[in-house]
């Protein structure tokens, strides 16, 4: 698909009223994106879970206005007028206009809240912006003809342009995003499920996230991605993912968990390199970051646990792990891991299947 694809090849005549509820989840990345292009493209292809109790619910309350020359919208979290996220919302709508053509012709209130706390190292952006490319793309359901699978990836292309990450939050368990030139129908534009048989134990796994540090992170993410552009070991980092995203595939297809450890811990170490050695460089883990992580590796010497880390853009650590061992791992997580959690937090989240919609039953 092209981006011309995406544009409305007639006028939309959408209702003069409304309001639509998505729910949508954020997701963790295995193999990582870390480098971008262009309008929001990805420099490497990157595979995710899409997680289950980790959500955005987005309610989009629109009504036709007169004047149409500007963008006019409001945005409430948890109840609360939350203007310092509006210049994020404007940009978003200034980037999808021309393929949501109707944007301007009505006054818009956001109403958002997340099942986890804010700040808190999850990826609220990919959740957040999947949700309303959600809620924006059933307007224009509501007046087209559109089929599910286009409706799918045009709300994946939507909400790439507000998060990258988002494009891997509309659907699961298993998101690709990225061109592969291995991967049949993979894109830069949006991202799609996994097509390739997937063992049985990837179907129900377990994500812990340990929240080690709830603060705002001094380093955006769209600050360390720009870094990628003259990183010395940029091209390389490149390559090396599109390589672990062919063995990926093949371990996920296998079920083989020492193969799955290793590359997903590979790949969260190095994304967190590419930080550190970048120009300017910087460091996004933590003290207890690292104390957890020799922790996890203690504790699978000593018990041949499959548990194992990955890491985002910061200091938080997801625990990924077969729900065979869930008891375990929690009795794990509270006895030696919880003192290095800010205020001993953490959130048990799971595999989840994507975005739903929420209808008014009222």
């Amino acid at each position: 698909m092209t981006l011309a694809d995406f544009i409305p090849k007639q006028p939309i005549k959408t209702p003069s009223k409304g309001k639509v509820t998505w729910q949508s989840p954020s997701n963790i990345a295995l193999v990582k994106y870390w480098g971008k292009y262009g309008e929001q493209l990805p420099k490497n292809t990157s595979l995710s879970f899409t997680l289950n109790n980790c959500v955005t619910t987005t309610t989009l309350i629109y009504k036709e206005k007169k004047e149409k020359n500007k963008f006019d919208f409001k945005v409430f979290l948890d109840g609360k007028r939350a203007e310092n996220f509006e210049p994020k919302i404007k940009t978003f709508f200034q980037r999808i206009e021309k393929y949501v053509p109707f944007l301007k012709e009505f006054e818009f209130e956001i109403h958002t809240e997340n099942s986890f706390p804010h700040s808190s190292g999850i990826a609220s952006s990919a959740s957040g912006m999947s949700a309303l490319a959600l809620c924006l793309l059933s307007i224009e359901k509501e007046a087209t003809d559109l089929d599910e699978e286009f409706f799918r990836r045009k709300a994946s292309f939507l909400a790439r342009l507000g998060s990258g990450s988002a494009a891997r939050s509309i659907e699961g368990p298993l998101v690709l995003w990225g061109e592969h030139k291995k991967i049949q129908n993979s894109s830069n534009l949006f991202g799609s499920v996994l097509d390739s048989e997937i063992h049985e134990k990837f179907a129900t796994y377990q994500d812990t996230i340990l929240l080690v540090d709830k603060g705002e992170k001094k380093v955006s993410s769209s600050v360390g991605h720009n870094l990628m552009h003259n990183h010395p070991f940029a091209e390389q980092r490149f390559k090396q993912a599109q390589e672990n995203i062919s063995t990926l595939i093949k371990i996920l297809k296998e079920g083989n968990l020492e193969k799955f450890i290793k590359l997903v811990e590979s790949e969260s170490l190095t994304l967190h390199a590419m930080m550190m050695s970048s120009n300017p460089y910087f460091i996004l883990m933590k003290p207890n970051t690292l104390e957890i992580i020799n922790k996890i590796w203690n504790y699978r010497a000593d018990t041949n646990s499959k548990l194992c880390f990955t890491l985002d853009a910061g200091a938080n650590v997801h625990l990924l792990y077969p729900e065979n061992e869930k008891t375990k791992v929690l009795d794990f997580i509270k006895s030696q891991l919880v003192a290095h959690c800010q205020n001993e937090q953490y959130i048990c989240d799971k595999v989840g299947s994507g975005a739903k919609q929420i209808f008014d039953r009222s």
